[in-house]
């Protein structure tokens, strides 16, 4: 039996190892079981931004059983933030006085 999977849009643009993978051989991979399958995306992972295999819905009409994902951005980054809660957040510097100055 064999695992079939399609990297989707989301990988091939969070990862560019994935993206030049897809441009080399093409957007569906077979493994033998989702195992293997795992691997490769762990191996895809390393040094980039995360991919991940996503088992098939089981009412998705397409042959595959699985797809290759990724997020595009990673939850709470917050180094390109600009509001003052996120800096907020950022600093782990406690509090001075702020009030006591205008004494």
């Amino acid at each position: 039996m064999s695992y079939v999977v399609e990297v989707k849009q989301s990988a091939r643009k969070a990862n560019g190892a994935v993206g030049r993978l897809v441009n080399r051989e093409g957007s569906r991979r077979t493994f033998p079981d989702r195992r293997a399958a795992e691997a490769w995306a762990d191996g895809l992972s390393e040094g980039s931004r995360p991919v991940w295999i996503r088992a098939a819905h089981p009412t998705d009409r397409s042959d595959v059983d699985g797809y290759l994902v990724s997020r595009r951005r990673q939850a709470l980054a917050l180094d390109g933030a600009y509001d003052k809660r996120r800096r907020r957040l950022r600093d782990t510097t406690p509090p001075s006085d702020t009030l006591g100055q205008y004494r």
